[in-house]
């Protein structure tokens, strides 16, 4: 991924500013983010809520597989390794096991913290729009210290509701979901390579800005606010 694995803002790309467009300005300057793989590592605790939803169904999921591309909703995924008829009963255990397993293993990615706080240091006010069920979103944001308002079972282009409802000019996510969610809003589309798509797949999906990770975002939204003003 090539992501910067310290928590320290590092230089923007050097094409990360050149390929800011103009954007129009809400006030407050909203910046949306997404939640898995972005502001959140929910690899270990989705791991977790997989290898009990195996031992208390009996249905084989590769779970190494299932959690490498995490991003599009749940249902979706679970379609892959349970019968039609059974996805809505699995989808119900998986959200019920979820806080008990997948809450105290899940780390903010790095930056996270540093990225959301300087939202807020410039004035702004930091969103997040998420296609996970939102009671568990929201044990996530509290439990790695994460105050932002919050919007789930929203996925790709259906985050355009909360964004253009927030008035958010950006928008920050790991898939290329979220750049088409962005791009649907109107939003310019932060995307950082955390989670399983990569930069160049990123690009091609039209994301305006494709960093390392989060510790380059308060470089980059400094110039950026900065412009914007």
């Amino acid at each position: 991924m090539g992501a910067v694995t310290n928590d320290h803002a590092a230089a923007p790309p050097a094409d990360a500013t050149a390929r800011t467009p103009a954007h129009p300005r809400s006030h407050p300057l909203t910046v949306g983010f997404d939640l898995d793989m972005t502001l959140i590592d929910s690899r270990p605790g989705i791991r977790a809520v997989y290898e009990q939803l195996v031992a208390e169904t009996g249905v084989y999921v590769d779970v190494e597989l299932a959690v490498s591309r995490l991003g599009p909703p749940l249902d979706e995924e679970l379609a892959n390794w349970f019968a039609a008829e059974r996805v809505p009963e699995a989808s119900d255990l998986y959200r019920a096991l979820y806080p008990r397993y997948a809450i105290d293993p899940t780390p903010a990615m790095p930056g996270a913290l540093d990225a959301v706080g300087a939202v807020r240091a410039a004035g702004g006010r930091p969103v997040v729009v998420t296609a996970k069920y939102e009671p568990n979103a929201r044990l996530h944001l509290d439990h790695v210290g994460i105050d932002a308002e919050l919007r789930g079972w929203l996925w790709a282009e259906a985050k355009a509701q909360a964004l253009l409802e927030w008035g958010a000019s950006v928008y920050v996510g790991d898939h290329v979901g979220d750049v088409r969610g962005a791009r649907t809003a109107g939003a310019l589309s932060v995307a950082v390579a955390t989670g399983p798509c990569d930069a160049a797949e990123l690009r091609a999906a039209g994301a305006d800005v494709v960093l390392d990770d989060l510790t380059q975002f308060p470089a980059w939204f400094a110039a950026y606010s900065s412009a914007a003003a």
